[in-house]
């Protein structure tokens, strides 16, 4: 079987993306996970340029990594000077890095015009850079900037700078779409004179993204004879970014039947996928192939009722392979299939002909239609469930909330300040407090007066708070309004969950969603005192 390595350059290419920026123990971190997924190089910036990545590179020694060898990244030398005096050069010798990777220019406009110098001059700079670092690393790439556009503009001159490199001891010549806009036709046809005029050349494939075809461009140069496939977690990267290995890795493992993470290391894509987003900040983007959490994900109760018999009616893969699951939405589309299918999850061995289901879909659909999006409120969908299927009793009572919200001076920051009355267990609790905003102090108020009864809500951290403007119908006056939907996403440091609230007033669609979220955490508590792992009464 044919071996691929997988070169990231996430903690280099990767972090010229926008928004996007690593200390130093955030690249040693995702390093560390890099190497627990199977890669085989990671690029760890460039010694050169900055003191995060230099100090990447002294850190990063005291690491034992199992799988990966750790690749500086530089520029051939400085047009002025020489290779030996060049301090580019020195500064990736003393990363002391086991892999070098060096890039230069092969477009003649990027020589005469951002160099500023000759054909032959380029072609020298290549080749004392090059044969100057050889002796020093057991491994020595060439990622030849600009190449595809280089070959459509002057393809003599770009196979020169190939041959240079391969003559002065790059191990693997790497092609780049630097600028993304080559389509796959001409990759395929331009590898070929490569292969052509350098038999003996092993070659790479650096893509990127601005034609949305960066993952295409690296599997059709992968079939055409490419060893080495370079690329970013989450496709990170300058502009439109660059090659996802999390799409390139599982479509290479799974649909062409090449060698190179394995069956085992393959299943830990997704948690790499969504911890190098936690580690950068970033939210996972939900649509992304393969790892993202709408990859396999169903609504039609049509898709849903063919995928519960078999899998593969509506997935392309089975989600476990890399790591991810199979899931089912509630909406407006739903059927009974996807009903039964979240019931199970939950707990709930409801049979197909139950009434109640019938009740249930309509219900969602109603509250649906007014703006409800239960595919991404779980947590507020199983609340629902439970009252629907088992009528339990409520954890507490509400009476009354009250809220005001004043600002007395121009300068000044409003004041908000909210009263809330509540029954638990008998008790009648009558409690206020202040926060930042109306909603943050009802959320405190409705703590206050439930923390002394389940003292594990002070577990509780809002995560996120969305608020969207949607558009619904009023059945009692026939004409069209807009409801305000809320979600709230919340964590006990071990549970993440999200709810749902809608109303005409931000203030009570707020408070839906929060009051969700606390019957929830108590919820779960609950099972898991049942379960004898805990006391719901517990701090």
């Amino acid at each position: 079987m044919k071996k691929i390595s997988l070169y990231d350059t996430t903690l280099r290419d990767g972090t010229q993306a926008e928004e996007l920026n690593l200390t130093t123990e955030d690249k040693i971190r995702v390093a560390r996970k890099l190497d627990e997924l199977g890669l085989h190089y990671i690029e760890g910036g460039w010694p050169g340029s900055n003191p995060t990545d230099k100090q990447f590179f002294r850190e990063i020694r005291k690491h034992r990594l199992s799988t990966a060898r750790i690749t500086a990244f530089g520029s051939t030398h400085y047009h002025r000077t020489s290779a030996e005096q060049d301090p580019n050069l020195a500064s990736l010798l003393e990363a002391e890095t086991p892999v070098l990777t060096i890039f230069g220019k092969t477009w003649d406009l990027h020589a005469r015009t951002a160099l500023g110098v000759s054909l032959e001059r380029n072609l020298e700079l290549i080749h004392a850079s090059l044969e100057h670092l050889r002796p020093h690393v057991d491994e020595l790439f060439f990622d030849a900037e600009h190449f595809f556009d280089g070959y459509k503009a002057n393809p003599a001159f770009t196979l020169d700078c190939m041959k240079t490199a391969h003559e002065a001891g790059a191990d693997i010549l790497v092609l780049c779409d630097t600028n993304g806009g080559t389509l796959p036709h001409e990759i395929v046809k331009i590898m070929a004179d490569v292969q052509k005029h350098l038999p003996d050349a092993q070659l790479g494939i650096h893509t990127h993204n601005d034609s949305e075809l960066a993952v295409a461009n690296a599997l059709v140069a992968v079939q055409h004879g490419a060893v080495q496939v370079q690329g970013t977690i989450n496709g990170y990267g300058e502009r439109c970014g660059n090659a996802n290995l999390c799409s390139i890795i599982p479509c290479l493992e799974l649909k062409m039947g090449l060698d190179c993470l394995g069956a085992e290391r393959l299943k830990m894509l997704r948690d790499t996928a969504n911890y190098v987003s936690e580690v950068a900040n970033l939210r996972p983007f939900l649509r992304q192939p393969f790892v993202g959490a709408a990859a396999f994900a169903h609504k039609g109760g049509i898709h849903v009722s063919a995928v519960l018999k078999d899998s593969e009616t509506y997935e392309h893969i089975r989600p476990e392979s890399v790591g991810n699951h199979q899931r089912v939405l509630l909406s407006d589309l739903a059927g009974k299939s996807n009903i039964l299918f979240k019931a199970k999850q939950c707990g709930f061995d409801v049979d197909r002909n139950d009434p109640r289901l019938e009740i249930l879909l309509d219900d969602i659909k109603a509250r649906e239609e007014m703006g409800y999006e239960y595919s991404v409120a779980d947590a507020s969908f199983e609340l629902l469930l439970r009252e629907k299927l088992e009528c339990p009793d409520p954890y507490f009572t509400f009476h009354n909330f009250f809220v005001l919200d004043s600002k007395r001076e121009e300068d000044e920051l409003p004041l908000s300040e909210a009263t809330v009355i509540v029954s638990v267990r008998g008790e009648r609790a009558h409690t206020a407090a202040s926060g930042n905003g109306p909603v943050n102090a009802l959320d405190r108020a409705v703590r206050k007066a439930l923390e002394r009864f389940y003292p594990r809500l002070k577990e509780v951290r809002l995560k996120d708070f969305k608020v969207r403007v949607v558009s619904g119908v009023l059945r009692d006056t026939g004409g069209t309004a807009s409801f305000v939907r809320v979600l709230v996403e919340s964590s006990d440091g071990q549970n993440h969950w999200t709810t749902v609230g809608v109303s005409h007033n931000i203030i009570e669609a707020s408070w839906q969603a929060v009051v969700d979220s606390i019957n929830y955490k108590i919820h779960l508590d609950e099972c898991e005192a049942k379960a004898g792992k805990g006391d719901p009464g517990a701090p």
